[in-house]
């Protein structure tokens, strides 16, 4: 079993179909295969063979994708880096994962100190330096044929390390098996019928889990759209998804709320998307509602990079519902995916009945099968073949599931648990609130305290005392903010991802307990 034959297969069937787009550049599967297969040779002469692990710090760019998949084939475990990540934190990755080879651009090439790893040979697609080589290099005088090493469906694919968002990121392990898994669910519940033309625009990072959508568009031989520029430009986003004829892909909601507040968005022809995949992060309701009137063929997906996008999906036919209905089905993560089992447990593992707030874990044959060098946290994560994912949520009596928060997030105030979640949906439907984030804060008499940290739409003035009484129309009044903040944005990661730890870090900093 290697997820890298996917490819091979392609090639074979539909030699000729564009795979790779990047403005004027373009290459077809004959021509990326036979790349990838000449970089695979290339992989072994650096001796990255079967079971050593291989870094990519790259944008996004058809390279990426030909070190991924050359990787796969190799029986190499890839690790992928998020360029924005601090030069400390890229170092540490590649030192923990002991990867043999880095590859990356020349941007990046000062990123990796000397000692970054031993021993790591750098790749760059730049010129040739004294301490790497050059991407074309590896390459050259290889042959364009090449076997996929026969893996083992345990070994290692994907080593994807967590944003850190909560301490030192932990290399969750992806295999062969796991990465089958995840593309065959892909086919059965996101674009079960796919066309003779699919075309994927790669919008998000390649270097989280949505770079794993490569998958199942490369069996469906889809071509790979990538923007000409490392940043999200929202009016060329759109260009290109009437240029291209783009069919599917995948965007945080934030990325989908950029598109909403473009003015072309009004005048772009989005008929040829059959799935606009979105997740990630949470979309309030009236911002869903909003985006489907765009992109009727909305998917939304729930997972973990320890288990990528693959524990619930909200169906396109869940979000065209209308009616009361469709209301209270946006604010779910949908209902288990094909062949994935999901159960809301209380603190000491037992199922809960529905409607009760647990923690959400799941089992399936795409989890993780541990952390890499971390048998404490595989322990932690991992009970008796469950997935704990720190996730609080229940479902309801259709099977749906509704999350409530990060437990990390749970606020809680005088012995009441307060989810910021439910607090962050009623203040986004005041007119003058364009983002919020609810956190808590130390307080002597309530041990926690609920504060609102906000963003305005320009042009529109609220107080705080307005936002709380908004929100005590709404919601019972110990749910209330007891103080709101007002900033100019809120700190996100890379996805999009608002970094509530970064937000609660000034109020706890003298405080005698963390939460």
């Amino acid at each position: 079993m290697n997820i890298g034959s996917l490819l091979t297969t392609a090639a074979a069937g539909r030699p000729e179909q564009w795979a790779t787009v990047r403005g004027p550049q373009r290459q077809n599967y004959r021509q990326f295969n036979a790349r990838v297969n000449r970089l695979a040779h290339g992989l072994e002469a650096l001796g990255a063979t079967r079971g050593t692990n291989i870094a990519i710090l790259m944008t996004n760019m058809p390279q990426m994708l030909e070190v991924m998949f050359a990787g796969f084939k190799a029986g190499c475990g890839v690790v992928p880096i998020n360029f924005r990540l601090h030069p400390q934190e890229c170092s540490y990755i590649v030192s923990h994962s002991e990867s043999r080879v880095v590859f990356t651009e020349e941007q990046f090439q000062d990123t990796f100190p000397p000692g970054a790893g031993d021993p790591v040979q750098m790749v760059t697609t730049g010129p040739q330096t004294e301490g790497s080589l050059s991407y074309e290099a590896v390459l050259d005088g290889q042959s364009d044929l090449y076997d996929e090493v026969d893996a083992n469906p345990d070994d290692v694919a994907w080593l994807f390390y967590t944003s850190g968002t909560t301490g030192r990121p932990k290399g969750a392990m992806l295999t062969h098996r796991n990465l089958w898994g995840m593309t065959e669910r892909f086919h059965q519940d996101i674009l079960p019928d796919p066309g003779d033309h699919e075309a994927v625009l790669h919008a998000a990072p390649l270097s989280h889990g949505s770079g794993l959508y490569a998958l199942p568009n490369v069996a469906n031989a889809a071509s790979h759209i990538f923007l000409e520029t490392s940043s999200f430009e929202p009016q060329r986003v759109l260009e290109i998804l009437h240029e291209q004829a783009v069919t599917n892909l995948f965007a945080a909601p934030a990325m989908i709320n950029r598109l909403l507040e473009c003015s072309q968005m009004e005048h772009t022809d989005t008929s040829s998307i059959r799935a606009l995949v979105y997740g990630g992060a949470p979309m309030m309701v009236d911002d869903l509602k909003r985006a489907i009137t765009h992109f009727p063929n909305m998917v939304q997906i729930y997972g973990l990079g320890e288990t990528p996008m693959t524990i619930t999906y909200l169906s396109q036919e869940a979000h065209r519902i209308g009616g009361d209905r469709q209301e209270k089905r946006l604010g779910s993560a949908g209902i288990p995916r094909t062949g994935v089992d999901v159960a809301v447990v209380d603190s000491q593992g037992k199922v809960l009945p529905t409607g009760q707030i647990g923690e959400v874990v799941t089992r399936s044959e795409v989890v993780t099968t541990g952390y890499w060098k971390d048998p404490a946290a595989t322990a932690e994560a991992l009970k008796a073949g469950w997935l704990h994912t720190g996730d609080l949520g229940y479902f309801d009596d259709d099977g749906y599931l509704y999350l409530s928060d990060r437990s990390k997030d749970m606020i809680i105030s005088g012995g009441e648990n307060i989810y910021p979640r439910e607090i962050e949906e009623v203040l986004t439907k005041h007119l003058a609130v364009r983002e919020v984030a609810v956190i808590g804060v130390p307080d002597d008499r309530w041990g926690e305290a609920v504060k609102a940290v906000v963003v305005l739409h320009r042009g529109h003035d609220a107080d705080a005392q307005e936002l709380i009484s908004f929100c005590q129309d709404h919601i019972a009044s110990y749910k209330k903010p007891k103080s709101i903040d007002f900033v100019d944005e809120l700190p996100k990661n890379n996805y999009g991802k608002t970094l509530k730890r970064e937000l609660r870090e000034p109020y706890w900093a003298d405080a005698t307990r963390q939460i």
